[in-house]
């Protein structure tokens, strides 16, 4: 379906990098590099290889506050403790300070903005970013593991750049709390968060009375899902939600959040999906890329912290399917002996999990819920689309 795929992609992306006590580790992006490698799509006839570069202070300041930046830049330098309360956000569990920072940061947003370049130029029709999805960060301050918000910033520089309008979809088991706050009050971007509920989960956020303020109204759209959510259920609360709004939005760009930390394995959450979601996601977005958008689709990493057994498998699978491709399903020995190398225990050897089942009492009540969820938003929201 697809001519042209980038991929923006360079070593320097793993220099955002937390320390060793923390849960977002850059390796996960490397691994899975390394097994687009093995599986041969780094070779790929249609594929585009770019290295990302670090934003401007002007390219930051789309979304970011200029005193926020000046704070990053300073505590860049200066951090002597990765847990000292420097204020903005930063210092704290989820955020420790590390020197280079700032530089670290501004490299993940420009690798966005590079994605965003690539599309507008007209060189490919889908481009990957794997170490984005940054979506936490607020115009003045860090969160959630985000010093910069690197999607946010990649929509407002396409904006700026004459695109008329923009969907956001994001599947992260985290609402996508600083691109919608970003966004809400702008009717050229439509945000959709399907995310595990903010009654039980960080940010507290993303309830479906969130809607967008003043003439965005109902361009922001929230789907709180219940604990052990699973394959199927998600898949009908996708299905219900995501193509139908998209389409009646008629956007000229698809920017995408890939968070896998939707899987049933994941140490921060609850939900219950497996790589197969993944794979039925990738299909979907990139069917409704080029039914709406002439196939201009932006897709960033995220959040995801089984970092070798789950991460790699599933940004793998959203890549191949941009490229046209289809791995045979068995994951490489080479690959394999590679992530043991860098720490991994026991690995699954094939790029989709094997079913699995709830217990019956536990995926009938979650399944009930996650209905009653998606009907929730829908109710919402469509009396915006009916018009």
């Amino acid at each position: 379906m697809s001519k042209r795929v980038g991929l923006v992609w360079d070593p320097k992306s793993l220099s955002y990098d937390f320390g060793p006590q923390h849960p977002l580790k850059p390796v996960r992006v490397e691994l899975t590099v390394e097994l687009s490698r093995s599986l041969g799509l780094l070779s790929h006839p249609g594929l585009e290889r770019r290295s990302a570069r670090d934003a401007t202070r002007e390219e930051l300041r789309l979304v970011h506050s200029a005193v926020y930046i000046e704070a990053v830049e300073r505590i860049s330098q200066e951090a002597h403790d990765p847990f000292t309360s420097y204020g903005w956000g930063i210092g704290s569990g989820d955020n420790p300070a590390f020197r280079g920072m700032h530089e670290a940061s501004a490299h993940i947003a420009g690798g966005s903005i590079v994605a965003a370049e690539m599309l507008r130029s007209g060189d490919v029709e889908h481009a990957f970013h794997p170490a984005g999805g940054l979506h936490h960060a607020m115009a003045d301050s860090a969160s959630g593991f985000c010093i910069y918000n690197d999607p946010a910033i990649a929509i407002q520089w396409l904006l700026d750049g004459g695109v008329e309008r923009v969907a956001y979809v994001d599947v992260d088991v985290h609402h996508g709390d600083g691109v919608q706050a970003a966004f809400y009050n702008d009717p050229r971007v439509l945000t959709i968060s399907l995310h595990e509920s903010g009654a039980y989960l960080f940010p507290g956020t993303g309830f479906p009375n969130e809607l967008g303020g003043g003439d965005a109204e109902g361009t922001s759209v929230n789907v709180a899902l219940p604990p052990s959510t699973d394959h199927d259920s998600y898949r009908g609360a996708f299905d219900a939600v995501v193509p139908p709004l998209v389409e009646a939005f008629r956007p000229a760009v698809l920017v995408t959040q890939l968070g896998c930390d939707t899987h049933v394995t994941d140490p921060l959450a609850h939900l219950a999906l497996e790589t197969r979601t993944y794979r039925y996601l990738a299909e979907s977005l990139h069917a409704l890329a080029h039914s709406t958008t002439q196939g201009k689709w932006l897709a960033t990493g995220g959040g995801g912290y089984q970092i070798f057994s789950v991460v790699p498998r599933a940004w793998t699978l959203y890549f191949a399917e941009m490229l046209g491709a289809a791995p045979d399903g068995k994951l490489p020995q080479e690959w394999i002996d590679l992530a043991k190398s860098r720490g991994a225990g026991t690995l699954p050897d094939r790029l989709i999990d094997p079913a699995i089942a709830l217990p019956a009492e536990q995926g009938r009540r979650a399944r009930a819920a996650t209905q009653a969820a998606c009907e929730e938003t829908l109710r919402l929201i469509r009396p915006y689309y009916s018009r």
